[in-house]
């Protein structure tokens, strides 16, 4: 009986409280943008025009020809059978594009909540093969002004889309009331509301597709979505649940994921159900991995929406996936993408720098072999002693077949 009394009288209380007096105030939030589904699904173009890149995305290569992914745009296609003077020869136009991945002639690409895919045996003229729509539900186009998006306008109760696909979003400013006497510690206005000969192509660590035997993985939206990639239309598998994911590196039987608060590993001995193994932990940031001989290469970097002002470089032994180890972190200036080749270390901060790894990771500063700066790095790709790097201002190409000399190959600009 004394504790029906009480809540009786804290409810009363929290009822006078309550409207003691009501703050107004405004806040801005994202609202979608939508194009109906048929407007979207016939939008795909391709051209063997010459078009500019304006924005550095994810990078694939393939057979001597590099796909460069321009956010939410589409594809460029580059002949790059000699790397010392590129050709760009053509452009998908694909909205809501952001990742690449290419399998026995064939380019798979999202498009906002479709997988798109293409054939490209001849790469220089691809031509589209087919759609799997709905592939990524939950799918939308990528939001940097560091404001919510009103996610009630885009699902009804069910969560099904109410109307077309999201193609941007427009910020608008909106009134509001508090009633009583309101928290401003950390208090969110608009998340409080919203909530929140290669068989296979060489993609960038920034991916978030990745190969494994006749399967493609995806990681979108805390989701791993798998695919069947054996017959001729790619067949959805399923997927499951891996929290905030941001990119996915397949190494032997095992994915790697990149996630803001560390890295997580999931084996894929059975391909269609993947199993949760390990997660080693690091300081919040935004990371990709790579995997190389048992260790696993883990970037942290700073800014954007990555949550901490952490630059570092991690070396993980990953020989017992369930009991991974961190060996050693080093300091970084803002270290992005990274890959391996012929144990050699290329990783993109502060430009680009090169380290032999050698047989103990401790030593790996003592062995760089060059630092180039002058350019923002984003993503790069090391393959058959060719280096490919995608930079804010553009694709830089180096010959590293001679350690010893380096040399600069080709660049073509990024952005205007």
């Amino acid at each position: 009986m004394k504790k029906v009394l009480l809540l009786f009288v804290f409810a009363s209380l929290l009822t006078a409280c309550e409207y003691s007096y009501t703050e107004k105030f405004t806040y801005q939030i994202n609202e979608p943008v939508f194009m109906s589904e048929t407007a979207f699904r016939s939008s795909v173009k391709v051209t063997n025009e010459k078009r500019e890149i304006d924005e550095r995305g994810k990078i694939c290569f393939y057979n001597g020809y590099l796909f460069i992914s321009e956010p939410m745009q589409g594809v460029h296609i580059l002949d790059n059978r000699d790397p010392s003077q590129p050709k760009n020869v053509g452009f998908i136009e694909l909205l809501g594009n952001a990742d690449i991945a290419v399998k026995n002639n064939k380019l798979y690409a999202d498009s906002y909540v479709d997988l798109v895919w293409f054939d490209i045996s001849d790469p220089a003229a691809p031509r589209l093969e087919g759609r799997l729509e709905n592939a990524f539900p939950e799918a939308l186009p990528i939001v940097d002004n560091g404001y919510a998006c009103d996610r009630n306008m885009i699902y009804n109760d069910n969560g099904q889309r109410k109307s077309g696909i999201v193609v941007g979003w427009t910020l608008k400013e909106r009134d509001g009331e508090y009633y009583g006497i309101p928290d401003r510690n950390g208090w969110d206005i608009a998340t409080a509301e919203n909530g929140g000969a290669m068989s296979a192509g060489a993609n960038g660590s920034m991916s978030r597709f990745s190969l494994y035997g006749q399967y493609l993985y995806a990681v979108i939206n805390y989701q791993m979505f798998i695919f069947d990639l054996s017959e001729a239309e790619p067949v959805n598998k399923g997927s499951i649940g891996v929290g905030d994911v941001e990119t996915i590196f397949s190494y032997k039987d095992k994915m790697f994921l990149g996630t803001p608060t560390g890295m997580s590993i999931y084996s894929v001995e059975n391909p269609l159900e993947p199993e949760y193994c390990s997660q080693i932990w690091h300081v919040l940031g935004c990371d990709p991995v790579v995997v190389d001989n048992d260790l696993a290469y883990v970037t942290v970097h700073s800014g954007n929406f990555c949550g901490q002002n952490n630059d570092e470089l991690f070396i993980v032994d990953v020989k017992d996936v369930c009991y991974p180890v961190q060996l050693v972190s080093y300091k970084m200036t803002n270290p992005k993408g990274l890959g391996i080749d012929k144990g050699v270390l290329f990783l993109c901060d502060d430009g680009l720098k090169v380290f032999r790894i050698g047989d103990d990771p401790q030593t790996l500063i003592a062995n760089q072999i060059l630092h180039l700066k002058g350019m923002d790095g984003y993503d790069l790709i090391p393959y058959d002693d060719v280096l490919m790097m995608i930079a804010d201002n553009g694709l830089y190409q180096y010959d590293y077949s001679d350690l010893e000399d380096i040399r600069a190959l080709s660049v073509i600009s990024v952005g205007r």
